[in-house]
């Protein structure tokens, strides 16, 4: 082959791994939208992995059954009331979430900073999905250390997430229902000597957990996910299709995988749900271990990577590839993982429980009671509006004092307060005309 063609095939392969169709800064064009039940499988797939897994078994190992079937149907109506509303203003404009806050209550600087968080929030969960997977197959493949196992699956999901939404379409519908497969069997094999009965009635083998301390686990456990949201829905075709989407994908999720994980751990005396899996169906663990991170990792890495895009773009105007940038990330979170997250994974959630929420509860005032910029939205529905605040003080005083609303108050759930003190402050404010821009930022519509 003639060194010039074999140099062009080379190229052409480069800019083929390079090349974003996913829309990073601009609206999903109407042709591009998917069936909402293609939505539900990849949100069914966020779900029920893992770490959903290990919810449950981190629950029944501090509640009774009932009291952990309870937190994980009370958190369960708090995300997908959050996902639902922030899910249908994704839908309706197309953007995905950093970029939408610009005209939902943040202004462009707002935008960086919630992208900023978002972003180093998820490549927080993604270290932590990298070591639940770690965990369990250093015990069945022990010539990698812990570590390293961390860091190989980090690296196989960022190949995975580099590609986009399509790509990552492809995983879910060979790897969710492979998923389930492998976990009834896990299930199964490890309750089948065991009376149910017994089981719900068994009190707990850890220290207690109290009902508020559990659902805001279950909330902190997808809070994030909840808020993002229009990362997802922003591929939705209606209002419909996201509250279908949201319904099937979160109740099924919380239920099928987070009810088992607190019978298992009843059962077991343990909430490793690693060591659980990979004792009851042996080397077939380490599929359900595999399966477990790629449906739920290459979401995270995915939505980090827009954030970022967002933060570069609105820091210092520049236009960053996406799947450069997720391939950068993916390496740090990848890293984060061989670093031990997992080690915080409680105190982890309860925080993202407390700090996220507010950000959904200003999102929606914004764009469904007050509409300081929602004309904006409105009149350029195929393009991003001309210009945007640079920031909106009043949203981002409304956004520490709801957080700490929710980590102060003593009474009632601490995400439901910060989300609700987000949304009434928010209100009282624009009612007020205290919500106000600062600056203008143009924006280059043809991005």
């Amino acid at each position: 082959m003639p060194p010039d063609l074999d140099h062009s095939l080379h190229t052409h392969s480069i800019a083929e791994i390079l090349e974003d169709h996913d829309y990073a800064l601009q609206r999903v064009p109407s042709a591009q939208r998917h069936h909402w039940f293609a939505t539900a499988v990849q949100r069914f797939g966020q779900k029920s992995s893992l770490s959903q897994f290990l919810l449950g078994a981190v629950l029944g190992f501090g509640m009774p059954f009932w009291d952990a079937f309870w937190a994980l149907t009370l958190g369960s109506v708090i995300l997908e009331a959050v996902l639902i509303f922030v899910g249908i203003i994704g839908m309706r404009e197309g953007l995905n979430t950093s970029v939408l806050t610009r005209w939902t209550g943040f202004g462009t600087g707002g935008s960086l900073l919630v992208g900023l968080c978002i972003g180093i929030s998820l490549i927080g969960w993604f270290g932590i999905q990298s070591g639940v997977s770690a965990k369990g197959l250093t015990v069945l493949l022990p010539f990698f250390s812990e570590s390293m196992w961390s860091l190989i699956f980090g690296l196989l999901v960022t190949a995975v997430a580099m590609r986009g939404f399509s790509s990552m379409q492809w995983v879910a519908n060979v790897t969710v229902p492979l998923f389930l497969l492998l976990v009834s069997w896990s299930i199964f094999s490890a309750l089948q000597y065991q009376s149910l009965t017994e089981l719900m009635a068994r009190a707990p083998d850890g220290p207690a957990l109290s009902m508020i301390q559990g659902i805001s686990l279950v909330t902190g456990g997808f809070i994030v996910g909840a808020i993002i949201a229009p990362d997802m829905t922003r591929y939705n075709r209606s209002v419909v299709d996201v509250v279908k989407q949201a319904v099937l994908g979160v109740t099924l999720g919380e239920y099928s995988l987070g009810l088992a994980g607190v019978l298992l751990a009843h059962a077991a005396h343990t909430p490793d749900i690693a060591h659980i899996v990979t004792t009851s169906i042996g080397w077939v663990g380490i599929f359900v271990i595999l399966l477990g991170t790629f449906k739920i990792n290459d979401w995270n890495l995915y939505s980090a990577g827009l954030s970022v895009v967002n933060f570069i773009d609105a820091m210092f105007a520049i236009k960053v590839n996406r799947t450069l940038v997720t391939a950068s990330i993916g390496v740090l979170g990848s890293l984060l993982g061989a670093l031990g997250m997992l080690n915080h994974y409680v105190n982890y959630l309860t925080w993202l429980g407390i700090l996220f929420p507010p950000i959904g509860g200003i999102i929606v005032a914004e764009y469904f009671v007050v509409k300081k910029w929602r004309t904006q939205l409105d009149s350029a529905p195929n393009t991003l509006p001309v210009s945007a605040p640079v920031w909106v003080p009043a949203s981002l005083v409304i956004w520490v004092l709801a957080a700490l609303i929710g980590y102060y108050v003593p009474i009632g759930v601490p995400s439901i307060n910060s989300i609700a003190g987000a949304f009434v402050l928010y209100v009282i404010a624009g009612r007020f005309g205290w919500i106000r821009g600062v600056g203008d930022h143009q924006t280059n519509v043809d991005q």
